[in-house]
């Protein structure tokens, strides 16, 4: 979807199932030089009314819908599983940030991209993780060095599979590996917990983060 010769990418923001600070988030999006963002619900996305889902160039998932996707749910839901089920049958980039790592519990296709298997978690809020860069050579972490959060902590079972592993958290509860990269089909996948609200929104570590996260996942990197 982006222009041509252009560097914008466009990129959908998927929301729904959890609230979040729709002020700091717009706000958010908006300051990361060189991407265009269009946050939409779950509803919006799946339905696709403009015809414009295949051309996003990355899709970043913040919802934490509970449900199975089985195609029957009633309108506007029902056409959340296809939607999803296109996923990494191209190059489209994907995204899964905070709550959506917990998104869609029981569904082993979800499983499949994140990598995490049990979605069991324990939360506590406001509390100061310390980050350190695993890998420092790779282009989302590249410009970012060890540094702490204000963060929501998820104590959860570790992702597992062929995945890079770039962020770890040092801190009570908290599951070690916050920020890895892998591939599901077609499609690169960068996964980050860290993001509750705009305490870390703001840092410019977690900014730094996402909006190379984007770029990497959508062959911008």
């Amino acid at each position: 979807m982006s222009q041509p010769g252009t560097n914008t990418l466009k990129v959908a923001v998927v929301t729904g199932g959890h609230t979040f600070d729709v002020p700091g988030m717009y706000a958010f999006w908006r300051d990361l030089d060189g991407i265009d963002a269009y946050l939409q619900s779950l509803e919006d996305w799946s339905d696709d009314v403009a015809d414009v889902r295949d051309r996003y160039d990355c899709v970043v998932f913040y919802n934490m819908h509970r449900f199975t996707p089985t195609g029957d749910e009633p309108w506007p839901m029902h056409k959340a599983k296809g939607a999803l089920e296109r996923l990494g049958e191209t190059d489209q980039g994907i995204v899964i940030w905070h709550h959506a790592l917990v998104a869609f519990p029981e569904w082993p296709r979800w499983r499949e991209i994140t990598g995490i298997a049990d979605t069991s978690v324990e939360v506590a809020f406001d509390q100061p993780i310390p980050v350190t860069v695993e890998e420092p050579d790779h282009p989302i972490v590249a410009d970012v060095r060890d540094f702490t959060v204000i963060d929501e902590t998820y104590g959860m079972a570790e992702p597992v599979g062929d995945m890079t592993v770039l962020l770890r958290a040092h801190y009570p509860k908290q599951m070690s590996a916050v920020g890895w990269t892998r591939t599901f089909g077609k499609a690169r996948v960068f996964c980050l917990q860290l993001g509750h609200d705009n305490q870390s929104w703001s840092n410019p570590s977690i900014r730094s983060i996402v909006g190379n996260g984007v770029r990497w996942a959508s062959n911008r990197l």
